[in-house]
């Protein structure tokens, strides 16, 4: 999930937010301002239903950030890799670069999510019963007590050891400590999870038929998401499991083609050598061997054809800082998630000195992948 736009980093993690929570943000605060809070406190102008509805679905936001943050946060505390933190129409999610070493960091990282929505579901409640023992029942209190009931149900909801919910993580954890593998965990937890995906499509279905088309609809919704992400993350498990054992230096392209940084992009695009094989370029500085960053043809096609003979390399790629970049003894099945996470697809591949020896792309672990799946068993560490 990309975000659309960043909105900072709170303690440390960066947070984004996918164009999609605009639509959810929009429903719940119509949903309360239009239908909930007048059914339960008739009487109100127009503009205090809104007032309350909008800081309501600002505040149940907040609590899936607070959810996803701990979820970071404790992950980083167990030597876990965050990228990010992404708010999207289903909830939230925090996108982890690397993985728990041991099923006790995974139980862990897994289990403080639920419990931060059982903390915030509680402390919501505190919050209405003071507001009621205070001003009576009202607006306000109204909108606490559904904060403090969706929280709970945030938290029975992601308990469910279905992937990739957070039970399903905390039933790969059990699984993977009962048998001492993680793919063959990871196999149980997203069976699970698309066995739980199939069960609410039924539902959702079940709904619709009775007439109830927006239930019918968001079950479907939220069904298909489970199913998708199970089988995604279990195929992802299998990858891991055919990588290990697999360094850099066997798939990636050694001593690419490389672009000068002060080559200008006119003469890049007449230049032969950098026709039709590759669709991206390590760029070097003066020494030849030193990486300065990484110049793909889409950018270099962006620049407009009266200035491609004054821009250079250097102005258009994407600096050295902001790529990936990595070592040929590097294990590939360690780089794979910061490949998948980074714009490019592409690594820089550097000796211990920061020479430039090689490069990877997506394309070089999938073509990896498929031999090491074909090969005889003999010859798997023998791959190209």
């Amino acid at each position: 999930m990309t975000p659309t736009f960043v909105l900072g980093r709170i303690a440390g993690v960066r947070v984004g937010v996918h164009w999609s929570i605009l639509a959810i943000f929009t429903i719940i605060a119509l949903g309360l301002a239009r239908g909930r809070l007048p059914e339960v406190s008739p009487g109100h102008a127009w503009w205090a239903y809104w007032t309350v509805g909008l800081a309501a679905a600002a505040l149940f936001f907040a609590s899936l950030l607070a959810h996803e943050l701990a979820h970071a946060l404790v992950a980083r505390h167990n030597q876990v890799a965050v990228d990010d933190i992404v708010l999207w129409l289903l909830g939230g999610v925090a996108r982890l670069r690397t993985e728990a070493s041991t099923p006790a960091a995974e139980l862990r990282i897994a289990g403080v999510g639920p419990l931060v929505s059982l903390g915030l579901g509680a402390a919501f409640a505190l919050a209405a019963w003071l507001a009621e023992s205070t001003a009576g029942r009202g607006l306000v209190s109204e909108a606490l007590v559904w904060l403090a009931v969706i929280n709970l149900l945030l938290a029975v909801f992601n308990s469910v050891p279905a992937a990739p919910l957070d039970g399903g993580r905390l039933l790969r954890a059990f699984l993977w400590w009962k048998t001492g593998d993680r793919a063959r965990a990871t196999a149980g937890a997203s069976a699970a999870g698309r066995g739980f995906g199939w069960f609410l499509l039924l539902a959702g279905l079940v709904l619709f038929a009775r007439g109830d088309v927006a239930g019918g609809v968001w079950l479907a919704m939220i069904a298909w998401f489970l199913i998708a992400a199970a089988t995604a993350e279990d195929r992802q498990a299998r990858v891991r499991a055919v990588l290990t054992g697999v360094t850099v230096r066997h798939a990636m392209t050694a001593s690419p083609v490389t672009v000068p940084a002060d080559l200008t992009i006119a003469d890049l695009l007449a230049e032969p050598r950098y026709r039709y094989r590759h669709s991206a370029f390590p760029v070097v500085g003066d020494d030849g061997r030193s990486p300065a960053g990484l110049l793909t043809l889409a950018a270099a096609g962006q620049v407009a054809e009266g200035l491609r003979g004054v821009t250079r390399a250097r102005d258009v790629m994407v600096p050295r800082s902001q790529v990936v970049e990595i070592r040929p003894d590097d294990q590939l099945v360690d780089v794979l998630l910061r490949m998948l996470s980074d714009g490019t697809r592409r690594a820089l591949v550097v000796d211990d000195s920061g020479r430039l020896v090689g490069i990877l792309a997506s394309s070089d672990i999938s073509r990896t992948v498929s031999w090491l799946m074909t090969a005889p068993t003999g010859g798997r560490r023998d791959a190209p």
